[in-house]
């Protein structure tokens, strides 16, 4: 159960390095598809700064997760993913109610899943 725990976690991770790269580093065009935005809004100047941004934060959210696995041992790593994945979790409710929906089956659902498992792993 902890390897599986794990291993959905480094994959929330993941994800929010790959957000992180679409939110920097994408085309404004996939910008808009990826986040239901329309493309007149992704060109301007201000919501790229914004969309850069909010990709940092991802970014860094999902390489502190990884990177806790490799400093942190015994329950201090589990403690350290429930109070990051925690952080997602709020965020992608607020996210839910205030962007898009889709936010709470691709960011939501898998933070929850991954905090449960750890919860029955430890």
């Amino acid at each position: 159960m902890i390897t599986l725990a794990n291993i959905v976690v480094f994959l929330v991770a993941i994800e929010h390095i790959a957000i992180c790269g679409i939110e920097m580093f994408a085309s404004p065009e996939r910008q808009a598809r990826v986040f239901d935005m329309k493309t007149s809004f992704t060109k301007q100047e201000s919501a790229q700064v914004a969309l850069a941004n909010q990709g940092i934060y991802n970014g860094m959210l999902g390489i502190i997760m990884i990177i806790a696995f490799f400093i942190f041992d015994g329950m201090t790593l589990p403690r350290v993913w429930f109070l990051l994945l925690s952080m997602i979790i709020v965020v992608a409710i607020y996210g839910g109610f205030t962007a898009t929906k889709k936010i709470w089956l691709v960011q939501l659902l898998p933070a929850v899943i991954a905090v449960i498992l750890l919860a029955l792993a430890h």
